[in-house]
């Protein structure tokens, strides 16, 4: 018998294409209770809890009660990282959804991962970061250098001097869309956050979607010029 973690385990969890959908959903980083997955999964009730109850003890989703309310989420940012990856790997051999619509472009220029913003927007702030030092890849790993705390002090945001294994301080999250990083961990956060409480951009209601208004795009576009 074979000795390390059981890929073919975790793998066939996620291969379903109800849970799948269910993993898919919550990528925005919002609770949702079992009947809206339910929904979101195409399948009963009573299906839908089957599929919480195989993905809980997987690990995969976690619940949480508020109330007479439960609610589901993914349970980590590295759950997050795995789906992405697993949507740009479909997305480059092909494996695409048949049903399409005008949600698609947006999503690929704006949309929320897990808890960081990914898209055009995201990997433009990702190669701004890196251009100017602020990020410094080393060793497969990223680090936020002394100039890029600055940074992110002068936006108002301060960040935790020490990070964990499982909470980052910078991580890079390949973009399913653009094939090409975008910036997680708690700096992605902040950033996310920053946008939004600013009035730089909102979420769409029922969609990962990040729509930027035209004061925020150019507010955006002079913080994360590619123009060094």
């Amino acid at each position: 018998m074979k000795e390390g973690p059981n890929i073919a385990a975790v793998a066939a969890l996620i291969g379903d294409p109800a849970r799948a959908n269910m993993l898919q959903a919550l990528m925005n980083g919002v609770a949702l209770t079992a009947s809206e997955l339910a929904q979101e999964a195409g399948v009963t009730p009573q299906t839908s809890s089957f599929h919480l109850g195989k993905l809980s003890e997987a690990g995969l989703v976690c619940l949480r009660k508020q109330g007479r309310h439960k609610y589901y989420s993914l349970t980590g940012s590295d759950v997050a990282s795995l789906l992405e990856a697993l949507s740009g790997i479909a997305m480059r051999t092909g494996m695409t959804r048949v049903r399409t619509g005008p949600k698609e472009p947006a999503l690929r220029k704006a949309r929320v991962c897990y808890n960081h913003l990914a898209g055009d927007y995201g990997v433009q702030a990702y190669d701004s970061l890196l251009a100017r030092e602020f990020l410094l890849e080393e060793d497969e790993q990223l680090h936020l250098t002394l100039a890029g705390r600055s940074f992110f002090n002068d936006l108002g945001l301060v960040l935790p001097e020490k990070e964990t294994k499982r909470r980052p301080l910078c991580k890079s999250c390949l973009d399913w869309s653009v094939r090409r990083s975008h910036l997680a961990g708690l700096a992605g956060t902040a950033l996310l956050t920053y946008f939004l409480e600013e009035g730089w951009a909102r979420r769409i209601e029922g969609s990962r979607v990040i729509e930027f208004s035209k004061t925020g795009d150019s507010r955006f576009r002079s913080l994360f010029s590619l123009e060094i």
